[in-house]
Order: C-alpha cells, then sequence, then structure tokens
C-alpha cells in the first residue's frame, strides 16, 4: 500500500526525531545513596543474549524528574543517555556496546533528580553473555480477564530490535453477523515457520495449517474425539502433529483471588498425519483426563500430562466442585515414526504425591532437561498465583530440581515454559509485578545454572504498563512467519 503525501512527511519527520539522540551530561554534584536504582523493567545485574534489543528503562515518575545513566564498555568506551525519567538507546549504539562486551559485562551507573537533588545509586553490571537468541518471538495479545470474542491478535517481534508485525489478528474473517473469534495455539516445527499452526474458533472454526509454506483450513473433529485438536506439538522429525482434544471449561470466582478457573471436562490425545489428513487415538482413558502433549528433540518419545483418579467418594460428584482436588502427573509414551505406534506409558514425575499438580511439559534441546508448570491443582497455572515453572535432569530418579528461584516470581503466576533452539534460554509468562497482565521474561540457562530474569525489552519502557493487554502462549522462533495476515485470511473464503 502507498502512502500519501502527508504520511510520507510524517514518516520522515518521525525518522529526524528518532535520529536526535541525547547524550546528557552526568550531574556534577550529587548525594550518595546506598542503594541499587529502583529502574523499571528490572535491569540490575541480569544476563542477557548478545542480539537483544536495547533495554531501555525509567525511573518512577511520581518519585523523580530527570533520569541519567553512563554505560561502560569493558573497553572503557562510556555514553550517557536521558531523556525525562527515561533512558532509551539507539538501536545501532547499543549494538555498538554489545558487541564491545560480549562475553563481558557492561557497567552501568544511573542518577536521578528528585526536588531539584540529584541522587547517585549503586553501580551495577549487565552481563552479556557469548550465546545468542533466537530472532524472534511469537505470541497471543489477548484481555486480562474474560471477555467474550474481543479483539486479539496473535503478534510476531524480532527480539533484536522493536519491530512488532501481526501474524493474524480475529476480525479480518467476521461475517456479516459480527460474530466473534477465538485466534490461540500457534506453533511451529523446530522453531521455523514453514510448517506451521493456529486455531480459530466458533465463527469459521478450524485449524489454519501451514505445510511446506501452503496454507489451508483443516477440520480435526471426527466422530471418535471429543473435539478438533487443541494444545498442539509438531513432530520434529516428520509431517505428524499431537494434541488434545478437549471439553473445556471457565469458572469465574468473586472471593477466590484466583478469579477465573479453566478446567476440562474430558479431554484425550490425539496425533494428526499432515500428509493423509488422519487423525488416530494416542490415549483416550474415560476415566482420567490427559493434555498438553509435547515431543523429545529427537522423536522417540510423546511426553504430557495426565490426572490421576479422584477419592472414591469424589469421582460422581460435579467438577465444578471437585476441580480443586485434581492433579495431573506427566508420563511419556515411547513412539516409532515408522509405524506410528506408540509403546506403554512410562510415569516421568509424580506431582500429586507431593500435593502438586503439573502441566505443560517441554524439553531441553539437548534431551537432557524437563520444565514444566506447577501448582497446587488443575491444569491452568496462569491464572494461579502459586503457579511456578520447575526444572529437573531427566533420567534421575532422585527429585533433583534446579534452582530457579531468580526465573520464577515470588507469590505471581508463572506459566508456559519454552526454550530457545539453542537451549541457553528460557522463557515464561509471567504475572508479576501488578498480578493482573501476563508478560515475557526470559532467563540465561548455562548447563542447568539460571539466571535473573529479565522482562522483554520496550523501546518506550512505560508500554510495559500501558499496554493493557497479556502476552499469551510465547513461542521462540529462528525466523518470521512470511505469509501475511491477508493471505491467511484467504483460507477462510475456500
Amino acid at each position: 500500500m502507498r502512502m500519501s503525501k502527508i504520511e510520507t512527511i510524517l514518516a520522515v519527520v518521525c525518522l529526524l526525531l528518532s535520529s536526535c539522540v541525547s547524550h546528557p551530561d552526568v550531574p556534577s554534584s550529587c548525594k550518595e545513596t546506598k542503594c541499587l536504582p529502583a529502574i523499571f523493567p528490572d535491569y540490575c545485574d541480569v544476563t542477557v543474549p548478545c542480539n537483544i534489543a536495547p533495554l531501555n528503562f525509567m525511573l518512577p515518575a511520581d518519585e523523580y524528574d530527570e533520569c541519567v545513566a553512563r554505560f561502560t564498555t569493558p573497553d572503557g568506551q562510556q555514553q550517557t543517555y536521558g531523556n525525562g525519567v527515561k533512558v532509551q538507546i539507539p538501536e545501532t549504539e547499543w549494538q555498538e556496546i554489545l558487541q564491545a562486551s560480549k562475553g563481558k559485562s557492561i557497567k552501568v551507573e544511573v542518577w536521578g533528580q528528585q526536588k531539584g537533588e540529584w541522587l547517585s545509586f549503586i553501580p551495577f553490571e549487565i552481563h552479556i553473555a557469548k550465546e545468542a537468541i533466537d530472532e524472534y518471538v511469537s505470541y497471543r495479545l489477548i484481555e486480562p480477564s474474560y471477555v467474550a470474542w474481543t479483539y486479539m491478535e496473535i503478534a510476531q517481534r524480532n527480539l533484536s530490535s522493536f519491530e512488532e508485525t501481526q501474524i493474524f489478528n480475529n476480525e479480518i474473517t467476521m461475517n456479516n453477523n459480527k460474530i466473534g473469534q477465538c485466534i490461540n495455539c500457534h506453533s511451529y516445527q523446530n522453531y521455523k515457520t514453514d510448517n506451521m499452526l493456529f486455531h480459530v474458533r466458533l465463527s469459521n472454526a478450524g485449524t489454519v495449517l501451514v505445510n511446506d509454506g501452503k496454507v489451508s483450513r483443516v477440520n480435526m473433529k471426527r466422530d471418535y474425539t471429543i473435539s478438533s485438536g487443541v494444545y498442539p506439538a509438531w513432530h520434529p522429525k516428520a509431517k505428524l502433529i499431537a494434541f488434545s482434544t478437549n471439553r473445556t471449561r471457565q469458572g469465574f470466582h468473586t472471593q477466590n483471588p484466583n478469579k477465573i478457573e479453566v478446567y476440562d471436562e474430558a479431554s484425550d490425545l490425539i496425533l494428526y498425519d499432515v500428509e493423509t489428513d488422519s487423525v488416530s487415538i494416542v490415549s483416550n482413558d474415560s476415566t482420567l483426563l490427559e493434555v498438553y502433549p509435547t515431543w523429545s528433540p529427537d522423536g522417540k518419545f510423546l511426553y504430557y500430562c495426565k490426572s490421576v483418579p479422584l477419592p472414591e467418594e469424589l469421582r460422581d460428584k460435579d467438577i465444578r466442585s471437585t476441580f480443586p482436588k485434581i492433579q495431573y502427573n506427566l508420563y511419556r509414551r515411547p513412539f516409532d515414526v515408522a509405524t506410528h505406534a506408540f509403546g506403554d506409558e512410562e510415569l516421568v514425575y509424580d506431582a500429586a504425591s507431593q500435593n502438586k499438580s503439573a502441566t505443560l511439559p517441554r524439553i531441553s534441546p539437548d534431551g537432557r532437561y524437563l520444565m514444566f508448570a506447577e501448582g497446587q491443582y488443575g491444569c491452568f497455572h496462569i491464572r494461579h498465583a502459586d503457579g511456578d515453572i520447575v526444572c529437573m535432569p531427566l533420567g534421575q530418579d532422585d527429585g533433583t530440581r534446579l534452582d530457579l528461584s531468580r526465573f520464577n516470581s515470588e507469590g505471581f503466576a508463572d506459566s508456559y515454559p519454552s526454550w530457545s533452539s539453542n537451549g541457553h534460554w528460557i522463557m515464561c509468562s509471567s504475572r508479576r509485578g501488578d498480578g493482573n497482565f501476563s508478560r515475557i521474561y526470559i532467563s540465561y540457562f548455562n548447563n542447568g545454572k539460571v539466571e535473573k530474569a529479565f522482562m522483554l525489552p520496550q523501546e518506550d519502557p512505560e508500554q510495559n504498563t500501558f499496554r493493557l493487554k497479556c502476552y499469551n502462549r510465547p513461542e521462540f522462533m529462528v525466523e518470521p512467519v512470511r505469509i501475511s495476515v491477508n493471505e491467511f485470511s484467504k483460507v477462510f473464503d475456500e
């Protein structure tokens, strides 16, 4: 689409304004404090990738009038930034700082002006890892509470810059009756986008599937399944996708701090063959709930969650009263890719024996670690304040857990863990901070040691506060989705 003359002029003006970088002087006199600066987001002593976007931050606007920060690289180069209470670094200058500090640390000094007086804070470091992060991440942007079919989108973000683009939105295919739809569960094979999918529910329902770059819409509902496919997992070596098939319900509370409860009345596991458009049953125990499949990196095992039997006195009661008693363990089944046959079920982690419930398993790319979300009950821990991420070595039966205290939050929901393609970065969706909006947090993972989590950087640090959307189901990608929103929408006309 061509820009008008006015739009072109405005674009040029914005470009010129953005190129006018302020390099303020360090205050000549100040009062020393004995504390770290209360910057937002908190980037004090974090470890970040060598290709991450600028870590822009700010001091609290209700406490400070101005902010100045000085960055010093290991070779002694220095640069200052500050505009009001915000520190915003041009991408080109930040990339130079990163390259000069790769494998080492940047020293950051911060000054804040308060009631006409400059205060200096204890300096901190930003550690620059040698390992890069995947260039892209995608997520669904959705309201923090239940809103029926309001505007939502699946977006992708370049992690080395601030470029965000849409993959799809739920308004482009609305019918004449303005019946809305839900879009969810974007998923990729091996972090690439030539084989991917996302779901559309209600109006124009179906799974939008990309197979070798070709877009189609498929219906996986069969007369022997509960529903169409939900919660997908691409096999790493074949055109196969594991799904759960669910009958999901929601409950709403007025007094319980976990305001929304999401639970399944029934759920099974299925396998979809992309090449033949066929659906086969993996597991369908009618007395238990099976959900959240994921493959091992070599494709030889399917991991999943399965509920434990309720006490006999609760088995015939309404699930609306028994859902706080439902807990899930982690299992796996061996898989033969040549025959599509599954072996016997193996218990991987007995969460229920510890009065816990484990969901959303993800295996590290090297196959050495199992990461998952855990809470006291249920399968939707992003709504549970006690939800945390757990990581443990595979193949050990001694209950060893890695220390994820610098990754998890205290008293807020942390859920939907994922690994970068090189296994050096882990990511989750977390409600830390305000308890309402889930945002993306990333940590450096180095041979079992996990460093302090940092929030996804934004060009304007206030965007983390003013964007009234939740970041849902964050997924790493090594490349962007190149199919346009309009091109995706064409499959709904077929």
